[in-house]
């Protein structure tokens, strides 16, 4: 499974990257599967509904079915690898996109905007393989400009090709 995690701090662009993203890998016909992560712990499911019960009562997994959706809950362990467990939803997908999740398995590309007025996480760490921005920075790895998602998406499949 080839996982790329979009980091970056809170209001830096994540979500309208991956937004973007996917649809520019679904034009070049792959198959995307992508994963929200929080460091909080909050509840999911609405307390009292019906499948709220079902878990509470020891359902495992619970699940909804709509005439639309389907939600599976599945508890997890603290600091268990979700993928563990969801490996096989998303089996037969050319790449799994991730919010967040920055102490997770695969590769991480951060999105930073200065004007946010935080400091880029790669300043901090060193499993940052990339930066996304249009603003002026000192970096050691490779800035990626924020304007050009056709060449974001080209770079992200060459770095998790292992060709980068």
């Amino acid at each position: 499974m080839k996982l790329i995690h979009i980091v970056g701090r809170q209001n830096n662009g994540k979500t309208t990257l991956i937004v973007e993203l996917i649809a520019e890998l679904k034009k070049r016909g792959l198959q995307i599967g992508t994963l929200k992560h929080s460091s909080h712990k909050h509840e999911l499911d609405k307390p009292g509904k019906d499948s709220f019960l079902h878990r509470e009562a020891g359902g495992y997994p619970a699940a909804v079915a709509t005439a639309n959706q389907i939600a599976v809950f599945i508890p997890r362990e603290p600091g268990e690898n979700p993928f563990d467990k969801l490996a096989p939803l998303y089996d037969g997908k050319d790449v799994v996109i991730i919010e967040g999740y920055i102490s997770g398995p695969g590769k991480k590309i951060e999105v930073w905007r200065k004007e946010v007025g935080t400091r880029p996480i790669f300043m901090e760490r060193n499993d940052i393989e990339a930066l996304i921005t249009d603003d002026n920075v000192d970096a050691d790895i490779p800035v990626w400009p924020r304007n050009d998602i056709a060449k974001i998406a080209d770079n992200i499949m060459e770095l998790l090709s292992g060709n980068f």
